[in-house]
């Protein structure tokens, strides 16, 4: 058997039980794997059903152009069936998403327009307003809005919903999905809900969203809207597919506790998932307390986590927000371990002649140089011998004349491999600014001592 197009192979995703993870947590634990539909994620589904809808109503024409604000996962889906119907696609995201989601779609040809994260939907700057720009502009043009288009409900209702419905044999009690533009979560709820009215369906938000409260209190409170890094779930608006009659509660989750748990689904399962699915993961285990040993609970795992590793999957970015606390070296780690010496640092004005000279005496290979207290560059053994022996009456010219670039400069959460890395033929240290603002070189010798003291 064989399929006549890639969109084909859209749905029946499989159904895995959770063994390690969910450890504690009452209950059969079951993750449905949506990141084997083709584009690696569950919007697959829903893009595929905007676009036919669309032509079924004439507004999407032969030869148009799909205009979208994407996160990344619809683009994919929408950018794969223009690719088999012969659409054009430009999308806009935000500079939030990660670099991999934006590489993915431009590999399918599409245009992707990055525009700023942290400004209202009603900002000109905006990618929803952007998005809506180009639509008016571009001739022959349709955009799918799959916030507002409940064809993307739809698509779960019709799919994903009896899906699970048949691959729990009816049993499921609880449902549990990251809410985002919400039709996966209203879809497949009100699907489950009018089998059995009795499932509870969770939703999954972050904390910068508007979902929870107006849930609970009907109050669009624009003071719950702030910056967060999660990706692929919550908003700052109210989307017309979050049916809020078919969600039971939300639960929110750190942007912290949703990046820990990406990586330890990948870990302790085995299942290489995105950002989201940590998300509702960590919402379940807040939410333990609420089930029982014979419940069947289902959580949507949304997409895949390659699009994700510059992000959650590296360490340095963790360490960099404060989320990764492990016992692995870092640049603060290894200052604890150094004695504390006063960092030797020549002005750019100083001769090359006393530079040989505070090399010799100090008996070290490199030296930073300053300009006004400021660090601007380094001098070494090697660069002077180049110069002398080019010109030996140099030895009087300011050491600003051959100096070159100054050692990198890295945090105090910057793990000992991106130090070692960093510390080559060029650099033998690296510079780092303590707590207190004082400026410390990490050497080689300093990382050694580091790693057997």
């Amino acid at each position: 058997m064989w399929y006549n197009n890639i969109l084909e192979t859209i749905g029946n995703t499989p159904l895995v039980k959770l063994n390690t993870i969910t450890k504690g947590v009452p209950g059969t634990i079951l993750a449905k794997i949506e990141t084997t539909n083709p584009g690696n994620s569950i919007k697959d589904r829903m893009a595929v059903k905007m676009i036919e809808d669309a032509e079924r109503s004439g507004k999407l024409k032969p030869g148009g152009t799909i205009i979208e604000g994407t996160s990344g996962n619809t683009g994919m889906g929408l950018a794969m069936a223009a690719i088999i119907k012969g659409y054009k696609c430009i999308f806009t995201t935000t500079d939030k998403q990660s670099k991999e989601k934006v590489d993915a779609l431009r590999a399918f040809g599409a245009e992707v327009i990055v525009c700023p994260t942290n400004v209202e939907p009603e900002d000109p700057r905006s990618y929803y307003s952007v998005s809506s720009r180009l639509e008016r502009e571009v001739p022959n043009s349709w955009k799918p809005n799959q916030y507002d288009n409940l064809a993307n409900t739809a698509a779960h209702y019709e799919q994903t919903g009896p899906e699970i419905w048949e691959q729990t044999e009816g049993k499921i009690t609880h449902l549990v999905v990251g809410v985002g533009t919400g039709g996966t979560i209203s879809g497949t709820g009100k699907y489950l809900k009018e089998k059995n009215p009795n499932i509870q369906v969770w939703g999954i938000d972050t904390y910068g969203s508007v979902f929870k409260k107006y849930k609970e209190t009907g109050i669009f409170d624009k003071d719950e809207i702030y910056p967060y890094i999660t990706e692929g779930i919550g908003e700052d608006f109210l989307p017309a597919n979050v049916n809020f009659d078919v969600i039971d509660l939300f639960e929110k989750v750190t942007d912290k506790d949703a990046a820990l748990m990406t990586r330890d689904i990948a870990r302790k399962e085995g299942i290489f998932v995105g950002n989201s699915a940590g998300a509702a993961i960590g919402g379940l285990i807040q939410l333990k307390d609420k089930l029982k040993p014979d419940d069947v609970v289902v959580v949507i795992f949304h997409d895949h986590g390659s699009r994700y590793m510059g992000k959650m999957y590296n360490e340095d970015w963790l360490r960099e927000r404060g989320f990764l606390q492990d016992e692995k070296l870092t640049a603060k780690s290894i200052l604890a371990k150094k004695e504390s010496t006063e960092i030797v640092t020549l002005d750019n004005t100083k001769t090359v002649l006393e530079a040989i000279n505070t090399i010799k005496s100090m008996n070290i290979s490199q030296i930073p140089v300053t300009q006004q207290g400021m660090i601007v560059g380094k001098i070494a053994e090697s660069d002077i011998l180049s110069a002398l022996l080019e010109n030996p009456g140099l030895k009087s010219a300011p050491i600003s004349e051959i100096m070159t670039a100054t050692f990198p400069f890295v945090d105090l959460n910057t793990s000992i491999d991106k130090i070692s890395s960093l510390i080559n033929k060029e650099n033998s240290a690296v510079l780092v600014e303590d707590e207190t603002g004082k400026i410390e070189i990490i050497t080689q010798y300093d990382i050694i001592n580091a790693i057997s003291g």
